[in-house]
């Protein structure tokens, strides 16, 4: 595989230096304190500043999206806080909210204490369903025009098709099992959309798992829109449960109680919980592979490129298959 060395290393040139000096262009005077937070797509820090509350700056990865497309997540973000919803938006700058310094697009953002939200908890999980209630009706009112749609062919399709054209990750001997199980796996997951027909498509957080939720004592804060897109409501909140299957029923309804105060859920769409969770193990994988050439994941994800992981990988498609044969979950 011929590596541009570009795109392997995209973030070669974004030395501690530059950070502050991108911060800095916009008038805003650093006081060196310099802090790389956890993010592999991107890369963001904690940056001091003079006599005032430290700032988050977010550095985009190079030709990942346009700048219409962040703008456009932008301004989501920007509509769901001016909504006061607790989102974690940009700051404007000079009237801008995306930046450019020595070819790197950067964004800044207030700093958002909290930690991971527990979900076992019934009460929390009904604040939370309250909160992505609200901003389901406000995404509703609007749509994306620059950024995609969550579809099987988008997340599945092309995500298999992607690993199964490299021929440095999956094992030879593992290959054959890999393309059947997902063959399979594609197949039932198109049935599973196919035979509920059309949904609403709305725009979503799309990546909305404890990750990207900050709880503090006066609730959740919603972070991390880099991957919203239209699709539908369910994927914003099957991530949010966890454990056996009476289990997430019982999450379920304390998260859907608080969703149906401010918006309707259609529980038709609990059809798609697990094929959703299919798709975005594909993706996952995928994303990996994609993103394999640059040196940040090969050191986070070393065990990405061992056979262990394929093996693993293959059988819990195929458990995938077998819940996606079960009923689906219930509303208690």
């Amino acid at each position: 595989m011929i590596i541009d060395e570009e795109k392997a290393t995209p973030y070669a040139g974004l030395t501690p230096e530059l950070i502050l000096q991108a911060v800095e262009s916009l008038d805003i005077f650093c006081d060196g304190r310099l802090l790389a937070l956890n993010s592999y797509e991107n890369r963001v820090y904690q940056v001091g500043v003079d006599e005032s509350k430290p700032l988050i700056a977010k550095f985009y990865r190079p030709e990942r999206w346009s700048d219409a497309a962040i703008l456009e997540e932008h301004a989501f973000s920007q509509s769901l806080m001016m909504a006061e919803i607790p989102v974690v938006a940009p700051q404007f700058i000079a009237g801008k909210t995306l930046h450019d310094y020595a070819g790197y697009r950067f964004a800044l953002f207030p700093r958002q204490g909290g930690r991971w939200p527990e979900l076992d908890n019934l009460d929390n999980l009904a604040w939370l369903g309250r909160f992505m209630g609200r901003i389901h009706r406000q995404a509703g009112a609007g749509r994306f025009e620059h950024r995609p749609s969550l579809t099987v062919e988008s997340f599945g399709e092309v995500s298999r098709n992607y690993l199964i054209g490299r021929n440095d990750l999956i094992p030879s001997y593992l290959m054959p099992n890999y393309q059947a199980v997902t063959e399979t796996l594609l197949a039932h997951i198109h049935g599973h959309f196919e035979q509920l027909g059309p949904l609403r498509q709305i725009r979503l957080h799309g990546d909305c798992h404890p990750g990207n939720i900050l709880w503090t004592e006066s609730g959740p804060h919603f972070v991390d829109f880099d991957d919203c897109r239209m699709g539908p409501a369910i994927q914003d909140l099957w991530m949010l449960l966890s454990g056996e299957r009476h289990e997430q029923e019982q999450q379920l309804a304390a998260l859907i109680d608080g969703y149906n105060e401010f918006a309707d859920f259609d529980p038709v769409e609990l059809n798609l919980v697990e094929p959703l969770r299919a798709l975005r193990m594909i993706h996952y994988a995928a994303w990996l592979a994609r993103r394999w050439v640059d040196p940040a994941f090969k050191q986070n994800f070393p065990w990405f490129e061992g056979a262990r992981y394929w093996e693993e990988h293959i059988q819990a498609l195929r458990e995938q298959i077998a819940l996606m044969a079960e009923p689906p979950l219930r509303l208690l």
